[in-house]
């Protein structure tokens, strides 16, 4: 519920806590802040509970966390029925900025390829001298 606070703004508030409400008063401060938590909790929990009746049956796996945008598409990209497993595992990051970095640097990794060949390599090597010729009537 506080993954965010960090140790010193605990202390920060329980010192806050002490100084607002005094030393006599703050134990029965927090149990009434947790009774209430605990009532919201069981509120939360009942309503669950009902619209999980209303909907039927055909619901019964049905989870609210599920609502949540990442939840879902975690949820749906887990699920192998689209081939990104395969997809995922036939590419090799490494090797193609390997690729990229010998074809920026003008080095032939595949002397092989001819330029014509699909999956030929693309010289990306140009002078600054090797301009376009310029076209007044395009501009």
């Amino acid at each position: 519920m506080f993954n965010d606070i960090g140790p010193l703004e605990l202390v920060t508030l329980v010192v806050l806590a002490v100084l607002v409400f005094g030393p006599d008063k703050l134990p029965k401060v927090i149990q009434d802040v947790m009774r209430t938590v605990r009532k919201i909790r069981e509120f939360s929990e009942s309503a669950k509970q009902d619209i999980r009746q209303e909907l039927g049956p055909e619901f019964k796996d049905f989870e609210f966390e599920d609502l949540n945008p990442k939840t879902f598409i975690r949820k749906q990209l887990d699920n192998d029925d689209l081939g990104l497993t395969e997809i995922r595992n036939g590419f090799d990051l490494k090797k193609e900025m390997a690729e990229v970095t010998d074809a920026v640097h003008g080095r032939d990794a595949e002397p092989s390829a001819a330029s014509g060949t699909p999956g030929a390599r693309v010289d990306m090597t140009k002078k600054p001298d090797d301009r376009p010729p310029f076209d007044a009537d395009a501009t």
